[in-house]
C-alpha cells in the first residue's frame, strides 16, 4: 500500500481512485467525531471487502475479563473495551435487483473522498458499473452535528447513468456488532426492543456487566429530483437489527436522494432513552439537512476562530497541523466533565479505556490555549472526582493512609490496564497528573481550583511517592525500585530518573500548596486537613524523602543517567542500527528490546521538558546529544518533545523533521498502523510543536514569554492564545514577529527576554 497516497491540501483530507488495500487505513483517516460520539469512514453502503466497522459513543464501555496465563495479586480485574457501538449508518442499495458493493462491481472510477476540515464534512463520490451492467453515479455527505450532538446526517444520491434504474434503499440499523479487540469473541449489547414508526426506526440495546442503555435511531426520507416521496417503507426487523426499505425508479440522469437522519440517546443523559430518540428525531427534522450542514459550518467556524494554525509556504505542513487540530476537536470539546480524551478517540479500539497520562502531559496546554480555561478546569475536575478510586487502586498494591496511584487507564478511576510491567510499575504517570495542576495554575493564574479540590490530590500523590521511596542504606540516599519510565523500551529498571525527578517535585510542590492553602484559605486548609488526616510528622518525613532523593548521574558523560543500568547497555547509536530492524517493536523480540540502549520516547528528556526552568540550556543541550542518538520515535508521544528541544537549542532543520513526523504522523503512517485508528493524544503534541517549539512560548511568573522562530521551509505562521481570557495572536515570519490583542486589557510579553506593550486592538511589530 502506498502510505503517501492523500493530497495535499491545506483544509481537507482528500483521496483519490479506489484502492482496496487503503479502505481500513481510510476508515481511519477520514474519520468524524462530535465530542460524543465518533465513527470510521466505513461505507454506508454493503461492502464485502476487508474493512474494519467501528462505531462509537462517548464515555459507553465494556470491562473484559482481563486474560492473562498468570494471575498476580494487584491484577485489574478487566480490560476496559471501547465499545462498537450499534451501527446507525448502514444503507444496502440494489440498482436493478443487484446489490452495490465496490468489491464487487465490475468497475469503480472516478473515486474521490474529501474530509474537509473547515467545515466538518465527510463527501464521497464515485462512479461503478455493477455486474448486471448498470451504471451509477453516487455522491455521499455525511456529518456528525456539532450543535446537535446527538444527531448525524447522511444524505446519498445516485444518478443513473445509462437508463432508467429501479433502485432500493434499505437503510438498517444494526445491534449485532463486534468489537475488534474482543477477548472471547463475545457480543457486548444485549437487544432490548426493535421498534419502527412510519419513517422511523430505533434498536434500544444494553451493555452487558455496565448496562449502559442506548436506542441507536434514524429517520429516513426519500426524494426524486428534490420531490419529496412518500412512499410507506417495508419493514424487516430481527431481535437486533430493522431494516426499512424505499423503492423508487430513477430516471436516467435525474438523482434518487436519501435523507437518513440517525445516532444515539444514552442513558447516561436520559431516563427514557426512546422518548429521547423521537426528540432528537424531532429537532434534526425541524431544521432539515440544509439547515444542519449550514449549522454545521458555522460551529466548525467558531471552532477555528480560535483553534486553527496556519503555516505559510508548505501545504504538507499546514495539512497536518489542521488534521491534528480537527481530530483534537472532534474528540473532545469539553461540553461533559464526565468525558475525557482517550489515545484513539473515535477512530479505532487499540489501548481500550478513555484516559491515560496523555491527557494530563500532552492535552491540557491545548485546550487551556485554544478554549475557555473552564474545559482544562473540566480535565482537571476528572481526576479530583476519580480520587477515591486512586486510593483504592494504590490501597490493592499494599499501599495506605489515603495514597493514591493514578490509573495507567481507566474509565471510571479504576485501573483497567493489565500488562504488569504498566500497570504496577509506569507509576510516573502520577507525576503528569500533579504537573497539570500546576500547569494549569502557572498559564490560567486560577487559584481557586487547588484548595478546592487539587490539594486533595496532591496530598494523595505526595504519600505514594513518600512510601513507594525505599530508604537505602548503601546510597544513603532515598531511591524507587522496580519501575518502568517513559521509556517502555525498559521495565523493571532501578532509579529512572525521570520518575525520581517527578516524585521529589510532587512532594516539594505538595508541601509549598499545603503552607499556602494554610496562609491563604484558612478555611479550605481546615476541611482538607481534618478529612485527610494529615500530620507534622508525616509532613517532615516526606520532606525528607524529596530531600534525599537519589538520581543516577554519569560523571564520564556528564549527564543524568535513564536508569541505574542504562551504561551497561551495548551503546550503539540508532544511526548505527540496520534500517531493516525498524521498528523494532514489530521486528525484534521483547527480551532484545529491553537489553537494547534503544528509548522508545522522551524518558530523561520528558523531565528536561516539564521541569526546563530547572537546568541550563547548556545541560539540555548535553542531555540532548546524549539521549536522542539512541531514540527510536516508535511512540507517537515522541516527536514532539524533541522537536520543541530542538527547537530551543536552535537546531531547525532537525526540530522541523521532528514536526513532520508528529504532524503527519498518521497521514503518513509512520507506524504502519493507521488501519488501527489513530494517534489523538499526541495530536496536541504538534500543536505544542508549533506554539511551544517554534513559537518558543512559555509563561513565567505569570506573563508571556515568546522565543520565535521559523523554519527556512515556511514563509510565515501564526496562532491565537487565550491567556487569561484574553485572545492573542501571534504571527511570525522570516524577518518580525507580529501580535494583535483582543481583549480590553492591555497586556505586556517577552520576545527574546526583552519586555513588548501589547494594546488592546493594537498591532505590535518586533
Amino acid at each position: 500500500m502506498n502510505q503517501d497516497y492523500i493530497k495535499p491540501d491545506p483544509w481537507s483530507i482528500i483521496e483519490e481512485g479506489f484502492d482496496a488495500e487503503c479502505v481500513k487505513s481510510s476508515e481511519s483517516l477520514f474519520s468524524i467525531g462530535n465530542g460524543a460520539m465518533g465513527q470510521r469512514a466505513n461505507f454506508e453502503e454493503d461492502y464485502s471487502g476487508e474493512t474494519f466497522q467501528g462505531s462509537y459513543i462517548a464515555g459507553v464501555y465494556y470491562p473484559d475479563k482481563t486474560r492473562v496465563g498468570w494471575w498476580k495479586n494487584g491484577y485489574p480485574e478487566y480490560f476496559a473495551k471501547v465499545l462498537n457501538a450499534p451501527s446507525w449508518i448502514g444503507i444496502s442499495i440494489e440498482v436493478n435487483g443487484e446489490n452495490l458493493d465496490l468489491a464487487t462491481c465490475k468497475s469503480v472510477s472516478n473515486f474521490r473522498r474529501e474530509l474537509n476540515m473547515k467545515e466538518g464534512v465527510y463527501t464521497r463520490n464515485f462512479e461503478a458499473t455493477l455486474q448486471n451492467g448498470s451504471q451509477i453515479h453516487v455522491r455521499v455527505q455525511r456529518f456528525l452535528s456539532i450543535d446537535l450532538d446527538e444527531t448525524g446526517c447522511i444524505k446519498y444520491d445516485i444518478t443513473s447513468l445509462n437508463g432508467d434504474a429501479e433502485i432500493m434503499f434499505k437503510p438498517y440499523l444494526d445491534a449485532g456488532v463486534h468489537n475488534e479487540d474482543a477477548n472471547w469473541e463475545e457480543k457486548f449489547w444485549e437487544p432490548l426492543q426493535v421498534e419502527h414508526t412510519g419513517d422511523r426506526g430505533f434498536v434500544t440495546a444494553r451493555t452487558f456487566k455496565t448496562h449502559f442503555i442506548a436506542t441507536t435511531f434514524m429517520h429516513n426520507a426519500l426524494s426524486v429530483n428534490n420531490v419529496a416521496q412518500n412512499t410507506q417503507p417495508q419493514v424487516e426487523s430481527t431481535t437486533d437489527k430493522i431494516t426499512l426499505t424505499y423503492g423508487a425508479t430513477a430516471p436516467k440522469g435525474q438523482i434518487i436522494s436519501l435523507v437518513k437522519i440517525g445516532g444515539y440517546t444514552v442513558s447516561t443523559n436520559h431516563a427514557d432513552t426512546k422518548a429521547a430518540a423521537d426528540k432528537a428525531i424531532d429537532s434534526a427534522i425541524a431544521k432539515g439537512f440544509d439547515q444542519l450542514l449550514q449549522a454545521q459550518k458555522e460551529a466548525w467556524a467558531n471552532i477555528w476562530e480560535m483553534s486553527d494554525i496556519t503555516i505559510d509556504g508548505d501545504i504538507k505542513a499546514q495539512q497536518g497541523i489542521r488534521f491534528n487540530i480537527f481530530q483534537l476537536n472532534q474528540t473532545y470539546l469539553g461540553k461533559d466533565s464526565r468525558l475525557n480524551i482517550g489515545p484513539k478517540g473515535f477512530t479505532g479500539e487499540k489501548y481500550g479505556g478513555s484516559t491515560y497520562w496523555d491527557t494530563e502531559a500532552y492535552c491540557i496546554p491545548f485546550y487551556m490555549a485554544t478554549k475557555d480555561q473552564k474545559v482544562a478546569r473540566n480535565l482537571l475536575a476528572y481526576r479530583y472526582n476519580q480520587l477515591d478510586r486512586a486510593i483504592e487502586n494504590a490501597e490493592k498494591l499494599g499501599f495506605k493512609n489515603g495514597a493514591a496511584l493514578y490509573p495507567m487507564v481507566t474509565m471510571n478511576g479504576e485501573e483497567c490496564h493489565n500488562e504488569w510491567e504498566i500497570t504496577f510499575e509506569e507509576i510516573h504517570r502520577n507525576g503528569a497528573i500533579a504537573f497539570a495542576i500546576f500547569n494549569y495554575y502557572r498559564f490560567t493564574g486560577d487559584y481557586s481550583y487547588i484548595p478546592e479540590k487539587g490539594l486533595e490530590v496532591l496530598i494523595g500523590i505526595a504519600r505514594f511517592w513518600h512510601q513507594r521511596a525505599t530508604f537505602s542504606t548503601n546510597q544513603n540516599k532515598y531511591v524507587i525500585l522496580g519501575v518502568t519510565g517513559p521509556n517502555e523500551y525498559e521495565n523493571n529498571v532501578n532509579n529512572n530518573w525521570y520518575t525520581n525527578y517527578i516524585a521529589k517535585w510532587c512532594i516539594d510542590y505538595t508541601l509549598e500548596q499545603l503552607d499556602r492553602v494554610a496562609n491563604e484559605h484558612p478555611s479550605d486548609f481546615d476541611r482538607i486537613y481534618s478529612k485527610v488526616k494529615l500530620d507534622f510528622d508525616e509532613t517532615e518525613a516526606m520532606r525528607q524523602v524529596a530531600d534525599n532523593m537519589y538520581f543516577p548521574y554519569s560523571e564520564k558523560h556528564n549527564v543524568y543517567l535513564q536508569q541505574d543500568g542504562f551504561l551497561d547497555k551495548e551503546l550503539i547509536t540508532v544511526a548505527n542500527l540496520d534500517r531493516s530492524q525498524r521498528p523494532i517493536n514489530q521486528k525484534w523480540s521483547w527480551d532484545r528490546i529491553l537489553r537494547s540502549p534503544y528509548i522508545k520516547q522522551a524518558d530523561t528528556l520528558q523531565g528536561f521538558y516539564f521541569f526546563e526552568d530547572q537546568f541550563s540550556r547548556e545541560e539540555l543541550e548535553r542531555h540532548f546529544d546524549f539521549y536522542e542518538p539512541f531514540t527510536v520515535h516508535e511512540s507517537s508521544l515522541s516527536p514532539c518533545v524533541h522537536s520543541i528541544q530542538a527547537a530551543m537549542l536552535g537546531r531547525m532543520d532537525q526540530a522541523y523533521t521532528f514536526y513532520l513526523r508528529t504532524s503527519r504522523l498518521d497521514l503518513d503512517d509512520y507506524n504502519k498502523e493507521v488501519e488501527e485508528g489513530l494517534h489523538i493524544t499526541s495530536m496536541a503534541g504538534t500543536w505544542m510543536s508549533i506554539v511551544e517549539g517554534f513559537g518558543g512560548m512559555r509563561v513565567k511568573d505569570g506573563t508571556l514569554h515568546f522565543e520565535p522562530r521559523i523554519p527556512k521551509e515556511w514563509q510565515g505562521y501564526s496562532f491565537k492564545i487565550n491567556f487569561r481570557e484574553q485572545i492573542l495572536q501571534v504571527s511570525v515570519n522570516q524577518n518580525e514577529t507580529q501580535f494583535v490583542l483582543e481583549g480590553s486589557t492591555p497586556i505586556q510579553v517577552c520576545v527574546f527576554g526583552k519586555t513588548v506593550h501589547v494594546e488592546p486592538n493594537g498591532l505590535v511589530t518586533v
